[in-house]
């Protein structure tokens, strides 16, 4: 099961964490994609588009087309929802064109601290 972290960590984590890779020349087994906060997070992964990664998650390349009949929304809408998540590099587009949620589960890790 190829599964994707998402999480707040700072850029300063993400780049020891990859040197550390680089250098030992093994990676983690789960891929991840941080945010700079809980706020950016949630910026990104509002209801609609976690419902969108829902629908997409396993099911390989689609066209967006594809992905609003999954979720029983308006093409121009799912559109908009799709070009942010490829921006935060959520999704991918396959060499055809369509896009991808290229994994098979998702984990999302913050921790919420008192001030």
């Amino acid at each position: 099961m190829h599964t994707v972290v998402l999480e707040v960590r700072s850029l300063a984590d993400t780049l020891a964490d990859a040197a550390r890779a680089m250098k030992s020349g093994h990676g983690d087994v789960e891929a991840h994609i941080g945010f700079a906060s809980p706020e950016l997070l949630w910026q990104v992964l509002t209801a609609k588009r976690w419902e969108l990664l829902k629908a997409m998650c396993g099911s390989g390349p689609m066209s967006i087309r594809e992905a609003a009949r999954r979720v029983n929304r308006d093409v121009k809408a799912v559109h908009s929802d799709v070009t942010a998540l490829l921006v935060a590099g959520v999704l991918c587009r396959s060499p055809e064109g369509q896009v991808e949620f290229p994994f098979d589960s998702v984990k999302v890790e913050f921790m919420l601290q008192a001030a």
